[in-house]
């Protein structure tokens, strides 16, 4: 019998069984390892940022660490301060009743309103509101808006008699008494397509005259002879709530329009019905920021505006767009049997107005401010 002797190769002893125990051990100790040396990487790249902070200039240390301040302080200012909400036409559509609009108009009881103020004061309170609203949002584009207030007694007090706007000029926009179509073009066609929509709807409304002298929501103007009526849809930039309810189809089409100005004092929008006989007295609008749209209803012959001296005649269903800044009038001298002269008249943002402008013009003389 022969004898032989078991040995493990040195294959066997360098490769033991594996147990599900060993590996786990294994594995940890190698993440163990690797972590280590992230620590030691992470360690490195610290020492070295620090190295690269010590060898810069102290100064530039000091630039940095002050811009890091002053963002951070402005930050925690701007997140603090609430932005200031002013009205828009929808809003206002629910709490105008109780702002002082009564019977179709407002009226203003207010001696701070910017709208009929006219004193010395005026150009701070602007003063004050365009720095109020450049903190709140950007300085950015208001270059012209600043001249203007900065310069408007100057302005006002040295416009050539033909063109004195009464409240705000603003510089450097084109002048001209008329416009063309093509100056709002999607609105004048929106408008002249929704003309028997409007028209209908002053039908409706022109029926109560056979009832009494002033119906609830019209107002008399003053003029020299005749009569002059006009029912506000937005008046002064505030919403008529009753009588918004009474011309629905035609409060839903100024919210179509692109370029209406709804948002501050300078924005109207309203039926003007003059009589056989009336002339309206020579004077001017409060700024020249705005076109004046007037879409014709009901145009008899022998009636006339005259701006700057240029006269032009309304036509049913047409747009016609005017700077009411310039001097200007209206008349209508036909006869009795022709019936009264009637136009949908709402106020258009100038086109040359940019963006930026508006909205900070909105917030300088939103409603009440």
């Amino acid at each position: 019998m022969v004898w032989v002797s078991l040995r493990t190769t040195r294959t066997d002893r360098r490769a033991p069984l594996r147990t599900p125990t060993t590996r786990c051990t294994t594995m940890s100790l190698e993440w163990l390892m690797d972590w280590s040396w992230s620590l030691d990487g992470l360690r490195d790249f610290i020492a070295t940022g620090i190295q690269s902070f010590r060898d810069c200039d102290a100064t530039a240390l000091a630039a940095v660490a002050c811009l890091l301040v002053l963002f951070v302080w402005y930050c925690y200012h701007v997140g603090r301060e609430q932005p200031r909400t002013y009205a828009t036409v929808n809003a206002l559509m629910q709490s105008a009743e109780a702002n002082g609009v009564q019977n179709g108009y407002v009226y203003c009881h207010s001696p701070e309103c910017v709208r009929c103020t006219h004193h010395d004061g005026l150009n701070q309170k602007l003063y004050h509101n365009l720095q109020e609203y450049a903190k709140r949002y950007s300085w950015s584009g208001m270059g012209r808006i600043h001249k203007g207030i900065r310069e408007q007694g100057r302005y006002l007090n040295s416009r050539p008699s033909i063109q004195k706007p009464e409240v705000f000029f603003l510089p450097d926009l084109p002048t001209m008494p008329y416009f063309s179509r093509d100056a709002q073009k999607h609105d004048v066609e929106l408008l002249e397509r929704n003309f028997q929509t409007i028209l209908c709807e002053f039908e409706t409304l022109y029926k109560a005259f056979s009832n009494c002298s002033l119906p609830q929501g019209w107002k008399m103007n003053s003029t020299p002879s005749g009569e002059w009526f006009t029912f506000y849809l937005v008046n002064q930039g505030m919403c008529v709530p009753r009588n918004c309810r009474r011309c629905p189809r035609t409060y839903r089409l100024l919210g179509s329009l692109r370029t209406c100005i709804g948002n501050n004092v300078f924005g109207n929008a309203c039926i003007s019905v003059l009589s056989p006989g009336t002339v309206i007295a020579e004077h001017y609008g409060p700024t020249n920021i705005r076109i004046r749209c007037h879409l014709g209803l009901k145009t008899p012959s022998n009636c006339e505006l005259v701006v700057g001296g240029e006269p032009q005649c309304w036509a049913e269903g047409r747009c016609l767009l005017f700077d009411d800044s310039f001097l200007h009038t209206a008349f209508h001298e036909g006869s009795p049997e022709e019936g009264p002269r009637v136009v949908f008249m709402v106020d258009l943002w100038h086109p040359n107005v940019a963006a930026a402008e508006r909205q900070a013009l909105d917030f300088i003389f939103a409603p009440g401010r």
